[in-house]
């Protein structure tokens, strides 16, 4: 499976672009991840981009979310690691995160709804002036993006990355997105 593939399923099977926009976010975390980490980037970027694929079949079942989307990533060919990842990165199965590229989707699937809130509080709504300080006093405020969970984000330190390297890590990646997620 390449890119072109995954993205061609994603938009089949999703049909909320800010859905889309999610796992554009994610795969570019994911890409920047694998760079510092001396991953594959292709690899990783395409777990950030699928992770969500069942996200609408799944909708109103959240014990099934996940569990339907490695089956079908499975099917559309992805490596097993891949597979483990998308399962796990749903703690609701209990499936516990082994492998650096399981950590890592779990910590950077919710950094992308903490950054997009922080640049749609912007008056400009951009990313462009948003700062990793911005970011920090934002984490610790529970209720904004209160469904980023901050639990999840700081599982950073387990590959090997502070909060502040892993907020700036993130928010640049996106920034190097901004114009596919509209920030």
């Amino acid at each position: 499976m390449d890119r072109t593939e995954a993205l061609a399923a994603v938009r089949a099977r999703v049909q909320n672009e800010n859905l889309i926009k999610h796992m554009l976010a994610t795969e570019a975390i994911m890409r920047a991840l694998a760079r510092r980490l001396g991953q594959d980037e292709e690899e990783w970027g395409l777990t950030g981009l699928i992770h969500d694929i069942d996200v609408e079949l799944t909708e109103g079942q959240p014990q099934d979310h996940s569990k339907v989307g490695a089956d079908l990533v499975k099917q559309m060919g992805a490596s097993e690691p891949v597979c483990h990842a998308v399962l796990s990165h749903n703690e609701a199965h209990g499936v516990p995160c082994e492998t650096l590229l399981d950590k890592a989707l779990f910590c950077a699937d919710p950094l992308t709804g903490l950054i997009t809130a922080g640049a749609l509080i912007r008056q400009d709504r951009k990313l462009a002036g948003l700062t990793v300080d911005s970011l920090k006093k934002r984490f610790k405020e529970k209720r904004f993006a209160a469904g980023a969970s901050r639990e999840n984000i700081a599982s950073c330190e387990q590959i090997g990355l502070s909060l502040d390297e892993f907020l700036s890590l993130g928010l640049e990646a996106m920034k190097g997105i901004a114009p596919e997620l509209g920030l």
